[in-house]
């Protein structure tokens, strides 16, 4: 099965032709960082416009990549949420008519079910196993049962991690995106210079909450005549990534699951990967996670996630939409 899967869900501009849910035989996405990084986040207008400016030739280079014809496809895969809705909409809308032009079944797939289904694309990971979602837009722990059926354990309650990342990165002026310049600064500083907090959301609970960290690390910096950019941005990363490890690995022990599966683009981060196989190998967990192309917004997760659906025979009616909030599970 051939399925051609589209995702503008935030910020990318994506699109793939993946074969049976597993084989990639191609990967298109276009950033936007450029266009954004003046202002240090993705500005939801700006991101709708360039999406409609890229989508026609990201789905053209993704079928002429691929070697696949229109009416070689056997359905296309669309990521309809959560996400930015002027961003969601292009994606969705484009698909329709794709879809309508060629008489191709259509599928809408959840943006997380996508990166959680993105270790598949590179080896077999047996179900059930503990997935933590960790990106600019998302921090998510849960049970995957298999390629459609989840359970959610913990999600954050105010900001993602990798938004965190940003807005820490802009308040210390090194720009944006901030995960990899923080990440760099990191190994320069000492972790141990700034005691940020790690947020308890309760002793059985498994929700994240990055704002209070996001402040504390304002009110560091305001208060300190002089300090080292680098200690800060190592304090902060200990204590994000220190806060997602103790709760994805208590997570996995309580679900009695052997398997800890990362994905989005705060899990390329290498002190995330570090310190997760760290910890979880201490009660013998695996930790597992896709290469970084694989981690961030892409195509092909969507591809796959959709590949269940299509095979089933499902089609999405002509008036689907963009849903701005999605619960999975």
């Amino acid at each position: 099965m051939l399925v051609l899967g589209i995702e503008s869900s935030c910020d990318e501009t994506a699109a793939a032709v993946v074969q049976d849910g597993r084989r990639i035989l191609s990967n298109v996405v276009s950033s936007q960082v450029d266009i954004h990084r003046p202002y240090g986040g993705v500005v939801p207008e700006l991101a709708g416009r360039a999406h409609i400016e890229n989508i026609v030739p990201v789905v053209n280079m993704a079928l002429d990549d691929a070697g696949i014809a229109l009416e070689g496809l056997d359905g296309i895969a669309v990521t309809c949420g959560p996400g930015l809705v002027a961003c969601l909409l292009v994606g969705i809308g484009f698909a329709r008519s794709l879809g309508y032009f060629s008489s191709k079944p259509v599928v809408d797939v959840h943006h997380l079910a996508g990166h959680l289904c993105a270790v598949q694309l590179e080896r077999e990971v047996g179900f059930p196993f503990l997935g933590l979602v960790a990106s600019g837009g998302h921090t998510s722990l849960l049970r995957v049962e298999g390629i459609e059926t989840f359970k959610l354990i913990g999600k954050t309650r105010d900001d993602a991690a990798g938004e965190a990342f940003d807005k820490v990165a802009k308040l210390l002026g090194l720009g944006y995106p901030g995960g990899a310049v923080i990440e760099k600064l990191a190994h320069e500083g000492d972790a141990k210079a700034f005691k940020f907090p790690r947020a308890f959301t309760g002793k059985d609970d498994f929700d994240f909450s990055f704002s209070g960290l996001k402040s504390a690390v304002a009110r560091a910096v305001a208060d300190e005549v002089e300090y080292q950019v680098a200690d800060v941005a190592a304090s902060f990363q200990e204590a994000c990534i220190g806060a997602i490890v103790a709760k994805a690995v208590k997570a996995a022990r309580r679900e009695k699951l052997d398997n800890i599966v990362m994905s989005g683009g705060v899990a390329s981060n290498g002190r995330l990967r570090e310190l997760m196989k760290e910890k979880a190998g201490e009660y013998d967990i695996e930790v597992i996670h896709p290469t970084a192309s694989l981690c961030t917004d892409n195509a092909a997760m969507i591809a796959a996630a959709g590949t269940p659906a299509l095979a089933r025979g499902e089609n999405a009616p002509l008036d689907l939409d963009a849903r701005a909030s999605w619960p999975i599970g």
